[in-house]
């Protein structure tokens, strides 16, 4: 099959996530099996325009940013199927993050939409009342029509659940089973002494960093040497916003932010750490929780959408119903504390990251792709 991948982010891009690893994984995978993969996705500073990238041809063109709409990725997609890919491919991925790239209404191939998580509140907290409602009222508006009777792949219930609420039929949906890569010859020395928080992922407003951070200040009122990690990159605004948070509330020596780090730095510092904090409101898929599982590191998280899908509270985490920063501090100092429980969630959390193999993954998109 030749495949067309359409994703507003290509995996080299600084501010890919899950969702690219998930497409590269796969992407990969066709290409070993004899398949053509073509994955047009927005250009990013000093990014070469085409590359090759393990068989994959990425093309980039355009930004995200919908303000100069004829310059955006979204509409350079359309011109480039037109163009170059019309009639000439067999198959067309069309990844939503927000805003589509509406194949439905030009595509005439095959065709099957992946989506990670439905924004639906998220719109109004990244983007205010007024922004946040027309983003809110577009996607409810592309799920209940053009994309209403288009096959769909997720990687979550939750998210499932979420898209049959909107209009897409049950029948038409896919759950994907996600995978986790796994750095090899990880040597962790074992937990630092002190309680040390560690959070991992891209630092957004969704993801509730400031959570963590007022966690961090109450556990500093029981627990003076507790220490919090923060590895990720973000937007440079939101970053110093965080610092000011930790300087305003004086906690920054217990802070550090490392930045973006290496696969293999990343795992040791996870290995380190005692607890995974995930405070995200909504989350397609909570990656960094097997990762962690897999160095023996339990989660605090809040019982979110799709976060809820893969911590078992009292298997492999803690699952917080109140969504505050007290009870994460309070369950926190608990875990430190009762070393049977830690112990037991540790162990379940190792149990649990074994489960995730971006194989199992790959055949199931394929099975789906041949369906079409």
């Amino acid at each position: 099959m030749k495949i067309l991948i359409l994703n507003w982010r290509d995996i080299k891009n600084p501010s890919s996530g899950g969702a690219e690893i998930l497409t590269y994984e796969v992407a990969k995978r066709l290409i070993i099996l004899g398949h053509q993969v073509i994955w047009f996705s927005s250009s990013f500073p000093n990014a070469l325009p085409e590359e090759e990238i393990d068989g994959i041809r990425i093309i980039r063109r355009g930004k995200t940013d919908l303000r100069n709409f004829f310059g955006s990725v979204h509409f350079l997609a359309f011109r480039f199927y037109q163009k170059e890919m019309k009639g000439k491919v067999d198959v067309v991925i069309d990844e939503i993050h927000g805003i589509p790239f509406f194949t439905p209404w030009y595509v005439k191939e095959k065709k099957i939409f992946l989506i990670c998580e439905v924004a639906d509140g998220l719109w109004i907290k990244i983007f205010g009342p007024i922004l946040g409602t027309v983003g809110q009222l577009i996607e409810r508006f592309y799920l209940k029509f053009p994309y209403k009777n288009t096959p769909c792949l997720t990687i979550s219930p939750s998210t499932k659940k979420d898209l049959i609420s909107n209009g897409i039929k049950e029948s038409n949906i896919t759950v994907l089973p996600m995978g986790v890569n796994i750095e090899k010859n990880i040597k962790v020395s074992g937990k630092e002494r002190n309680l040390t928080l560690i959070f991992v992922g891209r630092l957004t407003v969704a993801k509730g960093i400031e959570d963590a951070i007022f966690a961090l200040k109450e556990i500093s009122k029981k627990n003076s040497e507790v220490k919090l990690w923060i590895v990720g990159r973000g937007d440079e605004k939101y970053v110093n916003y965080l610092k000011k948070i930790s300087h305003d509330l004086s906690i920054e020596d217990k802070i550090t932010f490392f930045g973006y780090l290496s696969e293999r730095k990343k795992f040791e510092l996870l290995g380190k750490a005692h607890v995974l904090i995930h405070p995200s409101i909504k989350e397609g898929f909570g990656l960094t929780i097997p990762e962690a599982g897999f160095v023996g590191t339990p989660v605090i998280a809040y019982n979110s959408s799709g976060l809820r899908d893969i911590v078992g509270d009292n298997s492999n985490g803690i699952l917080l119903k109140d969504k505050t920063p007290k009870s994460i501090a309070k369950e926190a100092l608990s875990l430190f504390k009762d070393k049977n429980i830690y112990k037991k969630l540790s162990s379940g959390a190792r149990n649990e990251a074994k489960r995730y193999d971006w194989e199992n993954t790959s055949k199931i998109i394929i099975s789906c792709l041949e369906k079409l």
